[in-house]
């Protein structure tokens, strides 16, 4: 099984992996997390570059998009053998990120079309007024004009693809964790009602 959770910065990916791969192992499950970008070479590249002025320019969009590519083929063979011993994968973002972040999309479709469909994506879908705040300015995508982009984006990827569930971000992170829970519970045949 492989889960993705996205949504624009600050939304609080890296919280919610951590509360749903704990829940998963207390459930029974083998979990491994991962996440985009790697910290591998092509991977600290990708961050480097995200600190630059530059990195919302036409130019760099592109380069950012084949360097993302590249960095996710790397995981493709990771997620691959994980699900094949049975483990749970989840990641912080996937394709779907360059999608929302980059252009032009038709080409970064075309790059990205070895990398794996998601089982499940959860879009933890928030104001980006509040994502702004929660953000520490260090990525030149850290601002409001820009996000607000990315949000139109990534709520027409969900609207387009049946893998999407949208989870309200603007919540409590232990509401948030409780309704990734009860959209995760159905594929593990883990009572839903359970969930508190």
């Amino acid at each position: 099984m492989y889960i993705v959770l996205e949504g624009i910065d600050g939304a609080g990916k890296s919280t919610q992996i951590n509360y749903l791969k704990g829940w998963l192992e207390d459930n029974g499950f083998k979990v491994e997390t991962i996440v985009e970008p790697t910290d591998l070479e092509v991977g600290n590249l990708i961050r480097q570059l995200l600190t630059r002025s530059d990195a919302t320019s036409d130019t760099m969009q592109k380069t950012l998009g084949l360097l993302f590519a590249a960095d996710r083929l790397v995981l493709m063979d990771k997620i691959e053998k994980l699900e094949s011993e049975r483990t749970v994968v989840i990641s912080d973002r996937s394709f779907y990120s360059s999608l929302v972040y980059q252009k032009p999309q038709d080409w970064i479709r075309e790059i990205n079309k070895f990398a794996k469909i998601p089982d499940l994506v959860l879009l933890l879908d928030l104001d980006v007024k509040k994502s702004v705040e929660r953000c520490d300015g260090t990525d030149e995508f850290e601002n409001e004009e820009f996000l607000t982009g990315v949000k139109e984006n990534y709520l027409a990827l969900s609207r387009e693809n049946d893998n999407f569930k949208i989870i309200d971000a603007n919540n409590g992170p232990n509401k948030v964790a409780s309704d990734i829970k009860k959209a995760v519970a159905p594929l593990f045949d883990i009572c839903v009602d359970c969930i508190r």
